[in-house]
């Protein structure tokens, strides 16, 4: 069977025009699309360690803004319609998620050797119920799957004794919120192997304002999905082996690593994102493999797919703060940054009264308010002058630097 579409993710991300959720919302949960259905059939060989296309990728955006499990639901559901798929449960224990790796196991052939695989995808509209960060056994076990490692893996679960998982494969996409990582991540948990691992895809503003999504779908709607289905069906039963770099993709990686951990690695603090840093790479290869699938069955990474690949993840890095800022920061802190992003909103200017109305169900006292406020005008990041009768707050100029 003939693909219909030169290239998937693009047909995909053309198939979602016309709704509200971002576009890289769109294609990170396509690239999570095309990871499930190619599972461990492809991989690439350093000889030390293989990279497989498996994915954490996680939408993350402020509550009531993006519908972010719809969004994740139009890919997935594509996904589910392809024989073949397991997906596992959205709310799991880390006992219950090992067993129900072990009921995926199954093989399929290369080069005349059959191989066992146990293929697992996890859609979570809700990351909390799926996830718990202080929950040590469940980080280690998500930390040590997303790794695919070749062989067994075993854990002993208390129900069933010992669960061996055969070469495991787990691609999950998640939903969650940023208040959310801030109240349940330790910030060990940012720093170290979990949220390394992770590509977190934050928006905070609509694509675009639609009401009714019915008046906005593509025109054969219906058509395209099945044919978005067969091209799935035809990636995942057709993309056997490992990939190759090409000549000029692999020296472009040689130069693009040694940059990166020379010079753009300075741009990150390595306390929080050190284990990012070291990852970048990964991240970077496994899209770039899923870019080469969505265009064609030859299992050669060229240099676009390695440059687009690696751009693509390099246009989350400006959002991470937003994600990570919060963590570890306390009660008073968070209200601080209420109030600068409040006269953020005022260039021209807020009085001081209305700023107080605005703001004071976070704090406790007047007190407390106005130390907060003394602490920002001192450090900069607010101005304060008598204009006629009222006192005028706006942004200082740390706020503006920053």
């Amino acid at each position: 069977m003939a693909r219909h579409y030169e290239d998937w993710l693009t047909a995909y991300m053309n198939y979602c025009t016309g709704g509200e959720s971002p576009a890289k919302f769109n294609f990170w949960v396509g690239a999570s699309v095309l990871s499930g259905a190619l599972r461990r059939h492809v991989w690439l060989d350093m000889l030390r360690f293989k990279w497989y296309v498996n994915q954490y990728i996680i939408i993350v955006a402020p509550p009531g803004v993006i519908s972010k499990t719809t969004t994740t639901s139009i890919g997935m559901n594509l996904l589910r319609k392809v024989p073949g798929m397991y997906f596992g449960a959205t709310v799991t224990t880390w006992e219950s998620l090992v067993q129900a790796f072990a009921a995926t196991a199954e093989t399929y052939e290369y080069n005349g050797e059959v191989i066992t695989q146990s293929p697992l995808t996890i859609e979570s509209g809700e990351f909390g119920n799926l996830f718990d960060p202080k929950n040590r056994e469940m980080v280690d076990l998500f930390v040590t799957l997303w790794d695919s490692k070749d062989g067994n893996f075993e854990k002993r679960t208390k129900m069933a004794g010992n669960d061996t998982i055969i070469n495991p494969f787990i691609n999950l996409i998640a939903c969650t919120t940023p208040s959310w990582i801030s109240e349940n991540f330790p910030k060990y948990l940012i720093g170290g192997g979990f949220a390394s691992r992770c590509l977190f895809v934050y928006a905070d503003k609509k694509e675009a304002y639609i009401a009714y999504p019915d008046e906005h779908v593509i025109q054969n709607h219906e058509e395209t999905k099945l044919k978005l289905v067969q091209d799935l069906e035809h990636i995942s039963s057709r993309i056997i082996g490992s990939y190759k770099l090409s000549n000029d993709a692999r020296a472009w990686g040689r130069q693009w690593y040694e940059d990166h951990h020379k010079k753009h690695s300075e741009e990150f603090d390595k306390s929080l994102y050190g284990g990012y840093i070291a990852r970048k790479q990964s991240h970077t290869h496994k899209l770039s493999m899923l870019l080469a699938a969505s265009c064609s069955d030859e299992r050669i990474i060229t240099l676009d797919n390695l440059v687009t690949a690696t751009q693509m993840v390099t246009d989350l890095e400006p959002d991470m703060h937003l994600v990570f800022d919060n963590i570890g920061r306390t009660e008073t802190s968070n209200n601080a940054s209420k109030v600068v992003e409040i006269v953020c909103s005022f260039p021209s200017g807020i009085k001081y009264l209305d700023l107080y109305r605005r703001v004071y169900v976070h704090f406790p006292s007047s007190r407390v308010f106005e130390d907060v406020l003394t602490g920002l005008i001192r450090s900069g990041f607010l101005l304060m002058r008598q204009e006629g009768p009222d006192m005028i707050l706006r942004p200082g100029p740390n706020t503006k630097a920053a």
